[in-house]
């Protein structure tokens, strides 16, 4: 019978032609049951081609890491009469829980196997031959299944490996990253990022083992209060440091840049990066727009010692984050604002892309987010979000499913801003267009005028470049500029095509020809053109 132990547990194989009698059919033990007997005890072949090694290697755990392997440990014991235990292992980290599984078999005296959910096969037949081979693998050699759904658990894979789990015995960890309430006998652990303090005991060590110069000496607390990462990834980034020295001192500099770039690639496929050049020399703001941009730069370089160190992070668990709104007309400096606090920072700017993010299909919006905030959550890269009211417009009031969807994205968003951990900033021209719940959960709001005309002598004074590097500015009057009416971003795009015209010229950048081109940019800004205004900064130039 197909349901007795020789033939359930694939202890022999058939051998049946078409038409044949089973009763007269060729019996063959199975090769791994033969080994078996002889005192070979390995890894059944046809289940290898589906496993994967390990990411992350179990090395010693930080304490709040290891108390997790220790209950996932004392979930499985618990569970051990049991046909198949599932301890499900949650949370963003993929590492973080590889290396508690991997803890937690070893302190079991038991070997762990990593199992990608997306190379199980869709096939019900083949999926329930790969399920009877492990539930026999697991009886003959002390082993667990650790089924890594962590990508897979919301896509079309998730039919598949629940299925497995339900089909199959043995000892499972399974990796998702929220609670699956429908898998049976179950355990959840949540598993974490090495706490603030753990992280900078990790940095600690690793940088002294490395050999730090005299500018390492608050790197430890400095990197953790920046970057979120797990141990593996700070021994990873140390070494990365270490070997790009050259025999020369490990610096904190070099340990920073190693940080940005293990935290980048992640994020390059969900938004645009882009590279910050403007400085603190190069925006012109009056004082009460300035003043709160440098209190998010000095809020984002003491977070470890407000939240840490004096206690704040364990008084609240959400608000950690630091969120701003830049608002004003376009042209004024939003963009400008941002690339000037990555450049403060030494962080990555990424640029938020709308079309990449927002998807016409039910549910996809939220995922499209919670990827890209759980890619960003590593600390090196500050959020961008251009345009923000096409995005967190305001909630509407429900008068079908597609008002009652594009609420929930909304509503999505409100609580991921509020848990974020890093620096968000939503730039709009349209302030009113945003919820007003958005409002609340924002720490910062900066409004960017339109510059007066002090502001705008010094844009059109700081449009052009140094005079060495080979342009020619011949004649400019810049009180006489400053009376055209027009924003930063305009100025730039003048200065910018008057050097062209320049260039195609005699190489001299003139007033004829900055007046020639804030004609043709207020034209195509569709701005009304004074020609007053004009003969008066030609006669006063002249």
């Amino acid at each position: 019978s197909p349901e007795r132990p020789l033939r359930a547990w694939r202890l022999i194989e058939i051998t049946q032609p078409a038409a044949q009698p089973l009763t007269t059919s060729a019996l063959r033990a199975d090769e791994r049951i033969v080994n078996y007997i002889k005192g070979l005890n390995y890894l059944d072949d046809r289940l290898a081609p589906l496993l994967a090694p390990f990411e992350a290697a179990a090395e010693s755990l930080p304490p709040s890491q290891a108390r997790a392997a220790a209950r996932a440990a004392r979930t499985l014991l618990a569970a051990q009469g049991d046909r198949s235990p599932v301890v499900q292992l949650l949370g963003p980290d993929g590492l973080s829980k590889q290396i508690v599984a991997q803890a937690a078999v070893e302190s079991l005296g038991r070997v762990v196997f990593r199992l990608p959910a997306e190379n199980l096969p869709s096939e019900p037949g083949q999926l329930e031959q790969i399920g009877r081979l492990w539930a026999r693998e697991s009886v003959l050699q002390p082993v667990a299944l650790y089924l890594d759904a962590q990508e897979a658990d919301e896509g079309p894979a998730a039919p598949t490996w629940q299925r497995f789990l339900a089909h199959t015995g043995g000892l499972f960890f399974l990796a998702a990253r929220e609670a699956r309430p429908a898998l049976g006998n179950t355990g959840a652990v949540e598993v974490e990022r090495p706490t603030p303090e753990e992280q900078v005991a990790l940095w600690a060590n690793a940088v002294a083992a490395a050999g730090g110069d005299e500018t390492t000496g608050d790197s430890p607390r400095l990197l953790a209060g920046q970057f979120n990462l797990n141990a593996l990834t700070i021994r990873a980034v140390v070494a990365q440091a270490t070997a790009e020295a050259d025999d020369a001192p490990l610096s904190h500099d070099r340990l920073w840049d190693a940080c940005l770039a293990n935290t980048r690639p992640r994020l390059d496929l969900l938004a645009q990066r882009i590279e910050p050049k403007a400085t603190w020399d190069d925006i012109v703001l009056p004082p009460d727009a300035e003043e709160p941009l440098r209190q998010i730069a000095a809020q984002v370089a003491q977070r470890h010692r407000v939240y840490d160190e004096w206690g704040f992070r364990e008084r609240q668990s959400r608000g950690l984050g630091i969120s701003a709104l830049f608002s004003g007309e376009s042209g004024t400096g939003k963009t400008m604002a941002a690339e000037v606090l990555a450049n403060e920072l030494r962080l990555n700017l990424y640029r938020i892309d709308l079309s990449a993010v927002v998807s016409k299909y039910i549910g996809e919006t939220e995922k499209n987010l919670r990827r890209l905030f759980d890619a960003a959550e590593d600390g090196g890269a500050i959020l961008f979000f251009d345009e923000a009211d096409a995005l967190f417009g305001k909630r509407t009031e429900v008068k079908d499913s597609h008002d009652r969807y594009a609420n929930i994205e909304v509503n999505y968003l409100l609580q991921r801003m509020e848990a974020f951990r890093g620096l968000a900033i939503l730039a709009t021209n349209m302030r009113s267009a945003l919820d007003t719940a958005f409002l609340r959960r924002l720490r910062f709001v900066v409004a960017l005028p339109f510059p007066g005309a002090a502001q705008r002598k010094l844009i059109w004074q700081r449009a052009f470049p140094r005079k060495e590097n080979g342009i020619v500015l011949d004649g400019l009057d810049y009180d006489a500029l400053a009376r055209l009416n027009l924003s930063g971003g305009s100025i730039h795009n003048v200065a910018l095509n008057a050097a062209f015209l320049a260039a195609a010229g005699d190489g001299r950048v003139t007033m004829p020809l900055l007046l020639q081109s804030a004609r043709a940019e207020m034209r195509k800004m569709e701005r009304p053109i004074r020609d007053a205004d004009f003969r008066w900064v030609q006669a006063n130039a002249n």
